[in-house]
């Protein structure tokens, strides 16, 4: 996505850009008016958050689960009413282009930040290192450092390694053929290698698939390349065994139990509450 709106919108000057969801602002100074007759210098990414980067000014993007950003090369001079409907932002640029942010559900995770330095943001002050920067070594003594923190644990903390998330630490586990409630502090030196692999090729084919895209077409295009994850009760493409899920509070994970677990279905541990 960053790629996508660097294309169309460095050297752009925003006309406006309207909060109509109060909650998903997190700072106020400066205010999100600052923004008004800025030229966008860069746009880039910083693990899963999106960079803005007008005059100095930087205008960053958490879209968290529910969350897109949906382009338009004619975009609405229409006000929205704040609490009305799925938007939360509106930018529009002096081309007459620009986005919505927009959020389904309830819970209103999506989180937007104006601010003058990077760092003023907790989540990116705090961000581990991001995976395509990162050693076979640097990775290798992340794993140690870990202990016995579970491997889905360890790959989707986004102070440990930034930018990889539920849905992926899913697919690189799969690929790897680990189970993801292997302790990282486990892996031998060969599945240490095995897993950095596999963590690289996941991710650099993702982005791949992403290249040329709209920013509308990024969500499906991520959804038809997963192998497991969000395919609970589908075929596994390596094996043909059903695809499981193991259920959290507030998420889940999908994985196949012949090529990661040797066949042994995990405990799903909300079922096994519900069975007490």
């Amino acid at each position: 996505m960053a790629g996508f709106l660097r294309e169309r919108a460095v050297g752009r000057a925003i006309v406006r850009a309207d909060i109509t969801a109060i909650s998903a602002l997190k700072t106020y100074d400066p205010p999100i008016s600052a923004l008004t007759g800025l030229l966008i210098d860069d746009v880039s990414r910083h693990g899963k958050f999106l960079d803005i980067e007008a005059s100095g000014v930087h205008l960053v993007i958490h879209l968290a689960r529910a969350g897109w950003l949906r382009w338009r090369e004619q975009q609405s001079t229409a006000l929205v009413r704040p609490g009305k409907g799925p938007i939360a932002l509106r930018l529009i640029l002096d081309d007459e282009s620009g986005f919505d942010l927009t959020e389904a559900g309830t819970q209103k995770k999506l989180a937007v930040y104006v601010v003058r330095n990077i760092n003023e943001v907790p989540g990116i002050a705090k961000l581990g290192p991001d995976p395509f920067l990162l050693s076979p070594e640097g990775f290798a003594e992340i794993m140690h450092e870990a202990g016995r923190v579970q491997l889905k644990g360890v790959l989707r903390n986004q102070s440990v390694i930034a930018g990889i998330g539920n849905a992926y630490s899913d697919e690189i586990l799969h690929v790897a053929k680990m189970s993801p409630f292997k302790p990282a502090s486990n892996l031998t030196d060969d599945e240490l290698q095995e897993l950095y692999i596999a963590m690289q090729e996941t991710l650099r084919d993702a982005v791949e698939r992403s290249k040329g895209l709209a920013a509308q077409d990024l969500k499906s295009e991520k959804r038809s390349g997963m192998r497991v994850h969000g395919r609970k009760g589908e075929k596994c493409p390596v094996c043909g065994d059903i695809v499981r899920e193991v259920s959290f509070a507030d998420s889940s994970l999908q994985y196949c139990a012949t090529c990661q677990t040797g066949g042994k279905p995990l405990a799903d541990r909300r079922l096994s509450k519900l069975l007490k």
